[in-house]
């Protein structure tokens, strides 16, 4: 009795999250799914099934296919050049500055650094892009081209090239990624023992062996967290790519993404099941990503 009496207390407890959960999550991507099998405008009250018609379309949709090569580069480089940035800038302000009496220290002002590098993080993304619309001006207005000018540097089309549009928005979610992992990181150095990089220390090793030897090895946990979060979020960049380049991928659909792709396909033509369906791809896409990094980089935890 007193058993049933506890598991009715934490079922209470936990009834109604399951019911706003399933509501305002599960609901809507059994929807979505639903959705994907139908021709449904959007407007009309008559929704008629085509099955995976949908799907198969996919296969033949050139901006489908633009989309998913994006997806692929900022998937190769937004986690990679972002993780490493982090985890370079988190070793100077935590480990960086040597040791100091019976303990290590950061590089000197290593506190202010940190409120520096999270900055990015307290905007919203709609401020980042108006702010980068000006840092990226075609002309000699724009801060880069204003700072090129000065050294007789013809102003480049930073978002109007299609070779450079790209990069240089990835470029902008690098920077705005960053101090959030710095921070991610520092705080999975900080639960690594002192006593290990003291010793390695006066073995005489030195930062560089320090970082691949111990550092990361014992945050390799953090940095598979962070890769994921990161894989994620190549999948998005919705509102980003959107005040930068225009909701049409524009220059030339270099910078067509999904997220944009089935919003116009919803919105613009009024094509809401194919929209669905690409938004069922997308969440596959997004799961299959984060299984397989789990999958690739497990192994025996490091007890500390």
């Amino acid at each position: 009795m007193e058993r049933l009496r506890r598991y009715g207390f934490v079922a209470g407890f936990l009834a109604v999250p399951l019911v706003l959960y399933s509501v305002f999550v599960i609901s809507p991507y059994v929807q979505a799914f639903q959705l994907a099998l139908t021709s449904w405008n959007g407007y009309s009250s008559i929704v008629r099934y085509v099955g995976l018609d949908n799907f198969g379309r996919l296969f033949q949709d050139e901006v489908f296919w633009r989309a998913l090569r994006n997806h692929g580069i900022l998937l190769l480089v937004l986690p990679v050049v972002t993780i490493l940035i982090a985890l370079v800038f988190a070793f100077l302000l935590n480990l960086g500055g040597g040791t100091r009496g019976a303990g290590m220290k950061g590089v000197w002002g290593s506190n202010f650094y940190r409120m520096v590098f999270f900055f990015p993080q307290v905007l919203a993304v709609a401020v980042v892009g108006v702010l980068f619309q000006a840092v990226y001006r075609p002309d000699e207005d724009g801060v880069i081209n204003g700072v090129l000018a000065r050294f007789g540097i013809e102003p480049v089309g930073w978002l109007i090239e299609p070779d450079l549009a790209l990069w240089s928005i990835i470029a902008v979610m690098v920077w705005q990624a960053v101090g959030f992992y710095v921070v991610l990181f520092s705080a999975g150095m900080a639960a690594i023992p002192k006593d290990y990089f003291e010793a390695a220390a006066l073995d005489g090793a030195n930062r560089l062996r320090l970082f691949f030897s111990i550092t990361l090895p014992l945050l390799r946990d953090t940095v598979q967290v962070g890769w994921i979060y990161l894989g994620i979020a190549a999948f998005d960049g919705f509102a980003l790519i959107q005040v930068l380049a225009g909701d049409k991928g524009e220059p030339d659909g270099a910078t067509t993404i999904l997220p944009i792709t089935i919003y116009n396909t919803a919105f613009s033509y009024q094509k809401v099941g194919y929209a669905s369906a690409m938004g069922v791809a997308l969440f596959f896409l997004t799961v299959t990503f984060a299984v397989l990094t789990l999958r690739t980089t497990r192994r025996e935890r490091v007890e500390l």
